[in-house]
């Protein structure tokens, strides 16, 4: 095809591709990288369900605390695509974001690539043109057929795995933790988090197969409850130990010596918008945190009162595709306020009106998250406590397309 011509035509070329469009299978991410040569970066694989931003940012922040140069690949992004790739913190600059796309469709069989396959081929040539020592890679969706998956890590790292996505992954706890734990390839390293007893069964079970090593992150690391975290929550501290100890251990594979204080100053200085963000608006206090599961949303409910805080109101939103029924509940426990549903700007998202009525007596939908934040507003006028915006990282990405300063520390 034709080389694209500026960034909009870009943005107009990856909106064709479909954000939500899947196709899953390595095939089309292996002839790729057949065709263009694998770059001879040291990768680390974060996969999981919740939390994989997180230990991700964690990793690379203690990386970068001990003068490594880390690129770091994560979705979704809230405003724009460009936040999906940085290196050192820092995001490419929107020329750089056409010349690297305009490489990866020059590639062999980079014009067939999916949405999610695309911007991971893009992100992998970038850390090669940038140089730096260790590429850090979120999965997506799952973890076997992930399109991150194609790379050969130095070391992967499991967060919790919990359910979500059923009607792609499998239906069961058990099926899901399968899927993921196909991302550990033969005779690798693996450093898992706290899982439940089904999910460990089956990183076991995979890790024993491809005569792979499995480890533990209590094991190389003690709890972390003695340092302020850039990030908030108790649940955090589970994600900054893992990412503590899959330091520890890629450091011993590549021969770094790993320091106490720059360890602690990389945990102190994380970031990432949206987990637990607090910050104020006109006036108002809001917590922002992107909970969009059973799992994220039961961390959400102790996490609130571990930091002394309990919402005046909530607004909250999700995809049509969750399943609701253990959510539900949850999102009701955490106010004794108002909850305000509003309706999203996204092909996937849910009824507003349905989920308010799902919701109950105290539940009213809106048309957009500005009415919900009007109405928020409005109701909690002169009541301690802060508005909660959570339930969907689409509707964090609309609070963050209206608000782009809190995207940055």
């Amino acid at each position: 095809m034709e080389p694209l011509k500026d960034y909009a035509a870009l943005l107009s070329y990856m909106d064709r591709l479909g954000l939500f469009h899947m196709d899953l299978g390595l095939g089309r991410m292996e002839a790729f990288w057949a065709a263009r040569g694998m770059p001879r970066i040291p990768v680390v694989h974060v996969v999981g369900t919740n939390g994989k931003g997180s230990t991700s940012t964690f990793f690379c922040s203690i990386a970068r605390t001990h003068g490594i140069k880390a690129g770091l690949f994560t979705s979704p992004h809230f405003v724009s695509p460009r936040e999906r790739v940085q290196v050192n913190r820092a995001l490419l600059g929107r020329e750089e974001w056409l010349d690297l796309a305009n490489e990866v469709l020059a590639t062999t069989g980079g014009e067939v690539l999916t949405y999610f396959e695309f911007q991971t081929c893009l992100s992998m040539l970038a850390f090669e043109r940038k140089g730096v020592d260790i590429a850090v890679m979120e999965a997506g969706l799952g973890g076997r057929f992930d399109a991150t998956t194609v790379f050969s890590p130095r070391l992967t790292l499991f967060t919790p795995i919990a359910m979500d996505h059923e009607k792609i992954l499998g239906p069961t706890l058990a099926a899901i933790a399968r899927d993921k734990a196909g991302a550990i390839h033969p005779g690798s390293l693996a450093v898992t988090g706290v899982q439940s007893a089904e999910a460990m069964v089956e990183l076991r079970n995979r890790a024993e197969a491809v005569g792979a090593r499995l480890m533990y992150a209590s094991d190389m690391a003690d709890p972390v409850d003695d340092v302020r975290l850039g990030l908030g929550g108790p649940h955090q501290r589970e994600n900054a130990r893992l990412a503590l100890a899959g330091w520890r251990v890629f450091a011993a594979v590549a021969d770094i010596r790993s320091e106490a204080a720059a360890e602690r100053f990389g945990l102190e200085s994380a970031f990432i918008p949206g987990r637990l963000q607090r910050v104020t608006l006109g006036g108002r206090s809001l917590v922002l945190d992107g909970a969009h599961n059973e799992h994220a949303l039961a961390a959400l409910g102790k996490a609130l009162p571990a930091e002394g805080v309990r919402p005046a109101t909530v607004i909250f939103a999700c995809l049509a595709d969750k399943d609701t029924s253990a959510m539900l509940p949850l999102v009701r426990g955490l106010t004794d306020g108002p909850i305000f549903v509003p309706g999203m700007d996204n092909e996937r998202a849910g009824d507003a009106a349905a989920l308010a009525s799902a919701l109950g007596w105290n539940a009213r939908p809106t048309a957009t998250l500005a009415d919900a934040l009007e109405a928020a507003f409005a109701a909690c006028a002169g009541a301690d406590g802060p508005v909660l915006v959570c339930g969907s990282l689409y509707l964090l990405g609309e609070f963050y397309t209206m608000h782009p300063e809190f995207l940055i520390k």
